[in-house]
């Protein structure tokens, strides 16, 4: 994913993205709301954002390592489905992109990159732990989609065995995106302007 954000960086003009990428939150984050770092990052209206392990990424790795209950991961998914409505209220596109590998695809990704003395730096022993626990991944991450694809924001689902293809979908799928949500907007500004247009009727 980080190779395609880099990408997503030199096709768009840079000046109009920002890129914001997730790790612990720190001291100061945990005396806020989970979503407030999020929130305080959010683009400037007419400009684009890239998150990168953003608000999924927690529930995620707190249920596939059993940190969390049930009903919590349920009530994390309700609060950022209500985040996404709220943004999407307030005109945004929002557009959400699962890279799936399959697991020997990603054992074989892994121990590629741990074979390259330029890129191994890149595998971590935490990268291996997850791997191990890959169907609880694929578990939390089907109900994710599921439940959070309801709505205008619908995740896509994209191979990322394939660098090129992997790049392609993602860009041609902002694309046809941007082009939907700009003629939509232009079509209810159209409607608003025929609506506010109108004599108003008499009363009775």
């Amino acid at each position: 994913k980080g190779e395609t954000a880099n990408l997503l960086s030199e096709w768009l003009d840079p000046h109009m993205i920002t890129t914001r990428a997730y790790s612990k939150p720190t001291e100061d984050e945990k005396e806020r709301p989970y979503l407030w770092r999020f929130w305080r990052d959010l683009p400037a209206r007419g400009t684009m954002g890239i998150f990168l392990s953003a608000w999924y990424s927690r529930p995620l790795l707190d249920r596939v390592y059993r940190r969390t209950s049930e009903r919590r991961f349920e009530e994390q998914l309700h609060d950022i489905a209500s985040f996404e409505r709220t943004l999407r209220q307030d005109g945004a596109l929002i557009l959400k992109f699962w890279m799936h590998l399959g697991k020997e695809a990603q054992q074989k990704r892994l121990k590629t990159l741990e074979s390259d003395p330029l890129r191994k730096w890149r595998v971590t022993k935490k990268d291996w732990k997850n791997w191990k626990r890959y169907d609880r991944f694929i578990d939390s991450a089907e109900r994710i989609i599921a439940y959070t694809s309801r709505g205008g924001s619908p995740w896509k689902i994209v191979d990322g065995s394939d660098a090129r293809y992997r790049s392609l979908t993602v860009g041609s799928y902002i694309l046809a995106g941007i082009e939907r949500h700009i003629q939509g907007t232009e079509q209810a500004r159209a409607a608003q302007a025929v609506t506010d247009a109108e004599p108003e009727s008499e009363p009775q």
